[in-house]
């Protein structure tokens, strides 16, 4: 663990900086280098991938200090986190890693005024927005800035433990493998159960060299500099944790089964019920016309589609967007069966091939994705309830919030996870623009209601 850093008290808002410091692997690794691959590349523009657990807890002391030794311990393995992004003069990124790198990123703070209660409310991120670092963070900033930086709030009753993990080297599920192995190690196990897969080049070993280099700046929430040819601001947008109970869900997934296609398909899974729920009755409170598109977009895990298959431990981003567009009439006036058979069929048909096709596309001319590349009228969905968030248990209980930050939302964007109450339960967290949250809050079939 690095020595703690000078510091002078500061004030954001009403939560207090108190501390800073940098935790590296426990011991030394030497020079590591891997280079990032075609899964990686497109969300370099995107932002620090946030999370927010929220613990009960008097200890913060101890807590503090027991996250930071077992951070060490679980460095060790999970090293990248620790390192920098780099670009070769061809414009080659890769992730490095040296024992002179100052680590990973740890803030310690204060609001004694918050409460664990407090940040069990289902509205808005701003709030949340102070317990999280690296609001508004591009990942091609991984080139000068820790991949990895957390924030540790002391509240009234617990700790809050903001994350803010650079997209750009991993996806959600090497996310919840690091924290389920850093948890491990903190609750004392001697070493973790499930090794990451850390060699990216053993699922694509294409060079690809991206030119221009990728943003420096975030265009996308830059503030109007008052010129005449400034960008038009964007509809304020609201958040709004809807969650699903195990009966609900029940309900939706058997409506949407009731009469099923004749081609032979098989049922329609939980994820496809709810998916199409959610886009149907999203598309419903946007007041669109008949004529207009929408789009739904899910980022599938490919570890299991790709051909060799890739270990579930796979460290890296191993995801792709699936599409499917329809019209807003077709989509509203058919049975709700309709849109979940587009989704399962757009799901199944990203085969190896259609992966590897991708791939190919992206190699031939590099993209850098933006938000506004999801799709027209879109509904988006990221995260998936198949995480386990609330087993992260660093000994001293099971997270009682876990939330998304403000980063890489927009009109449409959706977080699912497992819901607190376990079984099949899920909570949806959706941003849209206001009016439409509005009209979404107040439809009594999306919000279902079991008898």
């Amino acid at each position: 663990m690095a020595p703690e850093a000078e510091y002078k008290e500061e004030e954001i808002m009403k939560v207090k900086i108190t501390g800073k410091s940098h935790v590296k692997p426990s011991k030394k690794l030497g020079r590591r280098e891997c280079r990032l691959v075609t899964f990686d590349l497109p969300y370099i523009a995107f932002h620090y991938n946030q999370k927010l657990l929220v613990y009960k807890g008097n200890e913060y002391d101890d807590m503090v200090g027991k996250l930071k030794d077992g951070l060490g311990a679980v460095l060790e393995d999970f090293y990248q986190l620790a390192g920098k992004l780099a670009r070769d003069e061809e414009g080659v990124l890769s992730v490095e890693y040296d024992d002179d790198m100052e680590g990973v990123e740890v803030v310690e703070a204060k609001a004694e005024w918050i409460s664990v209660e407090d940040l069990a409310v289902e509205l808005g991120t701003s709030t949340l927005k102070e317990l999280i670092p690296y609001n508004g963070i591009l990942n091609s900033e991984g080139l000068h800035r820790p991949l990895l930086s957390m924030q540790l709030t002391k509240l009234e009753d617990g700790l809050a433990m903001g994350l803010a993990f650079n997209h750009a080297i991993i996806d959600g599920t090497s996310t919840w493998h690091f924290m389920s192995s850093w948890a491990q190690i903190c609750s004392g196990l001697p070493s973790v159960t499930v090794l990451p897969f850390l060699d990216r080049t053993k699922v694509r070993n294409t060079k690809v060299k991206l030119h221009p280099p990728p943003p420096d700046q975030d265009a996308q929430n830059a503030s109007s500099n008052g010129t005449a040819d400034a960008k038009p601001v964007d509809p304020p947008l609201r958040e709004r944790v809807f969650k699903f109970s195990e009966s609900a869900i029940d309900k939706i997934k058997s409506k949407v089964n009731s009469n099923p296609p004749s081609d032979g398909s098989k049922p329609f899974s939980t994820f496809q019920s709810l998916a199409v729920h959610m886009w149907r009755h999203v598309t419903q409170a946007r007041q669109l016309k008949p004529e207009d598109h929408t789009v739904f977009t899910v980022f599938a895990d490919c570890r299991k589609r790709v051909d060799p298959p890739m270990p579930e431990s796979y460290f890296g981003n191993l995801i792709q967007a699936v599409y499917t567009v329809t019209a807003v009439g077709l989509l509203s006036m058919n049975p709700p069966e309709f849109g979940a058979s587009m989704i399962q069929k757009a799901i199944e048909m990203h085969d190896a091939k259609a992966i590897e096709e991708r791939n190919r596309q992206f190699e031939r001319s590099p993209k850098i994705f933006q938000f506004k590349d999801a799709g027209v009228n879109c509904v988006s969905v990221g995260s998936s309830p198949r995480f386990p968030v609330y087993e992260v248990d660093f000994g001293w209980g099971k997270p009682e919030t876990v939330r998304s930050g403000i980063n890489n939302r927009f009109d449409g964007m959706v977080y699912l996870y497992r819901g607190k109450s376990g079984g099949r339960s899920i909570d949806a967290e959706i941003s849209l623009e206001a009016g439409a949250m509005e009209r979404l809050e107040e439809d009594k079939e999306f919000v279902v209601e079991v008898n």
